[in-house]
């Protein structure tokens, strides 16, 4: 396993992040501990969740499966860099969802309950709350962060000039703010590059990609439509009949280049300036495996610059759509 810090930060995480949002919906309990002993098998130590995973009626309950793996000792919580995020409603009633002080109070204490720990590494915003005041917020995480009950603070889905507004006002509080944003990144959707890239490595922040093979369509998933293996549906679908000659050239160079195309989809974005960690989030051991392949595979300049052919990317904002 290869490792890096998070950020600006001296915090030393895997170049892999195990998401665990199929754990509970789409995973058993004793199939997700199964996989979290093999990611540290691996060399896996950076975990993500949130507390809204699980979903609908069983909101919470993916935290509760990670905490049942930390509960059964053998330095399990220990050697993991556990980060979860709050913003999603947990209930009907008023405050019991985005970023108010008195949610993130309650939220964090009912994320630490469920995780069976004292504190949470990576305590990330979900998503960015319009409503409430940056000093409002940062005022709650330094409390938590005072209590020990936080360590770290991260976003996620912010836009550039987010991370640049939350750091200035961190700055003028004197905290260190936040230390990494998690974005939707993948060699089909790379419109972070405009902005959200730029500022994050500005500030020091790490960039954690969420969905790094675009649901699936990234994995191969032409090849699997031919086998029978897999059809893409609803959105995935509509996605795929859009971009099925880019995906269609894309399988083909992976071939050529003699990888899975998933392995090729996770090596690029290992390759990119600024990226801490993708997050894979498998719901079966074959597809951790499968993951941690990507490690093994180095894309020479001509690759990069045919995935670059493929897929066209964006230079910083403005340069990419003005002088």
């Amino acid at each position: 396993m290869e490792f890096t810090h998070l950020g600006r930060t001296g915090l030393t995480v895997s170049r892999l992040c195990l998401g665990t949002m199929n754990f509970g919906p789409h995973t058993e309990e004793a199939d997700a501990h199964r996989i979290m002993d093999t990611a540290h098998e691996l060399g896996i130590n950076f975990f993500d969740t949130a507390n809204v995973y699980g979903w609908g009626e069983n909101k919470g309950r993916t935290e509760e499966i990670i905490g049942n793996w930390f509960a059964q000792g053998g330095g399990r919580r220990e050697r993991t860099v556990i980060a979860t995020k709050l913003y999603g409603d947990m209930g009907e009633w008023p405050n019991e969802g985005r970023l108010s002080a008195l949610n993130i109070r309650r939220a964090v204490d009912a994320s630490l309950k469920r995780l069976r720990t004292d504190h949470i590494d990576l305590y990330q915003m979900h998503h960015v709350d319009r409503a409430t005041p940056w000093e409002e917020i940062w005022q709650a995480m330094e409390v938590l962060t005072a209590q020990g009950k936080i360590i770290y603070v991260g976003s996620s889905n912010f836009a550039g000039w987010h991370i640049a507004r939350a750091q200035e006002t961190a700055r003028a509080r004197n905290f260190l703010g936040l230390t990494s944003e998690q974005s939707l990144y993948n060699l089909l959707e790379r419109s972070v590059e405009l902005e959200v890239l730029p500022a994050a490595q500005h500030y020091g922040l790490g960039l954690i990609p969420w969905s790094p093979l675009h649901g699936g369509l990234l994995g191969g998933v032409l090849r699997k439509e031919r086998e029978g293996v897999r059809r893409a549906s609803g959105r995935s679908a509509e996605t795929l009949e859009k971009h099925r000659g880019q995906i269609a050239a894309y399988e083909d160079l992976a071939a050529e280049l003699g990888h899975e195309p998933g392995d090729v989809a996770l090596a690029w974005l290992l390759s990119r300036e600024g990226v801490t960690a993708p997050i894979v989030g498998p719901r079966t051991l074959d597809q951790l495996h499968a993951a941690n392949r990507a490690l093994d595979v180095t894309l020479d300049a001509k690759a990069l610059e045919r995935l670059d052919e493929i897929f066209p990317g964006h230079r910083t904002a403005p340069e990419d759509y003005a002088w």
